[in-house]
């Protein structure tokens, strides 16, 4: 078997079909949210000359990937990379001194680079240490939040950012073992939820660990938090004539982006009132019908874009 390529942009020829319009202008500035290894960005950059990225990313390992793979294809020039988490859009944008950008695009979740190096801690397939943090320097880590947290907390981020049928089952397992010694390895953490879940769930929808990972990462990186800032502020900075696009791979991502798009695609006119006026009308204009996902092509290419959604949306006005 050949060996699977490092990164493979979810969704690319979609995205930049999206986004290509708004990034075609001269001087146009793309923010990528959620820089990773430039998949998106980089392909952007080779259609539009004119472009000028700005990628924020809290991992330096992405980021120097990142920068590697822009200096390789000639457009570092055209780039700026930022440490930040994407919540922190305005104040970037407010140091770069750019009032509104064009385009801005989040691809949310965790990327290959992180998901592939046992290192980092954030998978369930093989053994590393309990980790999970995308920026190396925050304070809380994957084992804080398995070792330090009550057990109802505990069962809490389980059901809510893992959607987690058994999550009472599982904190209580945990908080008992960790009790005899703290957790230190994903191997013997996934160990303990295969063992929690009843053996006829097991058999189906993949692997065991795989939705107490998801809320462990979720709950250590602030991930829907972070969402919930981030989005609106991206709109705001949006110019008339700009767009966003956002790749979701889960509910709880995708249910924060549906319906803030919504609500910025929605006429306000009280509805006491005869007519619609037009301060209260909508500021977005959506481009895709509800999220959408890989074709058969990319599946098959890409098993991990299964569960990849992408939302898009135009800015038609400023708000009033």
């Amino acid at each position: 078997m050949s060996t699977p390529a490092v990164h493979v942009p979810v969704l690319l020829d979609r995205v930049t079909e999206l986004l290509g319009p708004a990034c075609a202008a001269e001087g146009a500035v793309l923010v990528d949210a959620t820089l990773g290894l430039a998949g998106h960005s980089l392909a952007l950059l080779d259609a539009h000359p004119g472009l000028r990225l700005v990628g924020l990313d809290r991992d330096p390992q992405a980021r120097a990937e990142a920068a590697a793979r822009i200096a390789a294809a000639g457009h570092t020039d055209r780039a700026t990379l930022v440490p930040a988490v994407f919540d922190e859009l305005p104040d970037v944008l407010d140091r770069l001194g750019l009032t509104e950008v064009q385009a801005v695009l989040f691809d949310l979740g965790v990327s290959s680079l992180q998901l592939d190096r046992p290192e980092r801690g954030f998978s369930y397939a093989g053994d590393g240490p309990l980790d999970m943090r995308m920026d190396p320097d925050a304070p809380r880590s994957a084992a804080d939040v398995v070792n330090t947290y009550p057990a109802a907390e505990l069962a809490r981020v389980l059901r809510v950012y893992g959607e987690e049928r058994f999550a009472s089952r599982i904190a209580a397992a945990i908080v008992r073992e960790r009790a005899r010694e703290p957790f230190t390895r994903t191997e013997r953490l996934a160990h303990l939820v295969r063992e929690s879940i009843p053996a006829a769930t097991r058999r189906t929808g993949g692997h065991p660990a795989k939705r107490t990972f998801q809320a462990l990462r979720i709950e250590v990186n602030d991930e829907l938090g972070a969402l919930q800032r981030a989005l609106p502020a991206a709109l705001d900075a949006l110019a008339v004539g700009g767009r966003v696009a956002v790749i979701t791979f889960h509910s709880l991502e995708d249910r924060i982006v549906k319906q803030t798009l919504a609500a910025g695609a929605t006429d306000r006119t009280p509805p006491e009132l005869p007519v619609r006026l037009p301060e209260y009308g909508p500021v977005l204009r959506l481009l895709t019908r509800g999220g959408e996902g890989p074709g058969d092509d990319e599946l098959a290419a890409n098993p991990r874009a299964a569960s990849a959604r992408v939302r898009a949306a135009e800015r038609i006005r400023r708000a009033a």
